[in-house]
C-alpha cells in the first residue's frame, strides 16, 4: 500500500511558544526555571525578545520547543507583537501580587489573537499566575480561575522561585500546541487529497 505523508513519530516537531504579559511578572524567571532548572533573579528588563529552547517528548512525539521570552514594557508592545507570528502556543503570565498585571491579561490576549491570523479562537493557550510564594497576594485564585474558565483556558498557579507547577504549565501548553499542529497538518493533508471536480486544474497546454 503506498504510504502518503504522515506524522512520523520519529521526526522532531518544532513548536514556537511565546510568553507574554505585563512588565515584571517573572516571564524570564519562569522560562529559566523550566529550561535550566534555576531561579533567575536578574531584574534587567527583557528588551524585545530572547529565545530559549527545550526538547521534550509529548505522547512519544519528540518536540523541540522554541520559547520566546518577550518584554512586557508598554513601549515594546508593538515590537513584541511582531514576534507573535508563527506561534503554535501562547502563555499569558501575570503576578498574583499585582492586580494590574492580572487586569492587563485581556489586552494581551486580545492583542495576541488579533495578530495571529488566520487562526481560530481556540488557540493553544495557558495562563500562569506567578509568585504564589509571596504572601502579599492581590489576585485570589477564584478570580483568576473564573476569568480563565470563561475563556476556556487552563490556569496554573505557579512559582518560578520555588519551581511549583512550572513544568506542568509548559507541558500542558506543549500538548495543546501539538494536537492543534497535528490537526492542522492532517486537515491540510486531507484537503490536498480531496480534490472535488471543481478543483481539477483547467486543461492547458504546456
Amino acid at each position: 500500500v503506498p504510504q502518503g505523508p504522515s506524522m512520523d513519530a520519529s521526526k522532531k516537531v518544532d513548536l514556537k511558544i511565546i510568553i507574554i504579559g505585563a512588565l515584571g511578572v517573572g516571564k524570564t524567571s519562569l522560562l529559566h526555571q523550566y529550561v535550566h532548572k534555576t531561579f533567575y533573579e536578574d531584574y534587567r528588563t527583557t528588551l524585545g525578545a530572547s529565545i530559549l529552547t527545550k526538547v521534550l517528548a509529548v505522547d512519544s512525539t519528540p518536540l523541540k520547543l522554541q520559547i520566546w521570552d518577550t518584554g512586557g514594557q508598554e513601549r515594546f508592545r508593538s515590537m513584541v507583537s511582531t514576534f507573535y507570528k508563527g506561534s503554535d502556543g501562547c502563555m499569558l503570565a501575570f503576578d498574583v501580587t499585582d492586580r494590574e498585571s492580572f487586569e492587563a491579561l485581556d489586552n494581551w490576549r486580545d492583542d495576541f489573537l488579533e495578530k495571529v491570523i488566520p487562526r481560530e479562537q481556540d488557540f493553544p493557550m495557558v495562563v500562569l499566575g506567578n509568585k504564589i510564594d509571596l504572601s502579599d497576594r492581590q489576585v485570589p485564585r477564584e478570580t483568576a480561575s473564573a476569568w480563565c474558565k470563561e475563556k476556556d483556558i487552563p490556569y496554573f498557579e505557579v512559582s518560578a522561585k520555588n519551581n511549583i507547577n512550572v513544568a506542568e504549565a509548559f507541558e500542558t501548553l506543549a500538548k495543546q500546541a501539538l494536537s492543534t499542529y497535528k490537526g492542522i497538518f492532517e486537515s491540510y493533508l486531507t484537503d490536498s487529497i480531496k480534490l472535488t471536480p471543481n478543483d481539477k486544474p483547467k486543461q492547458s497546454c504546456c
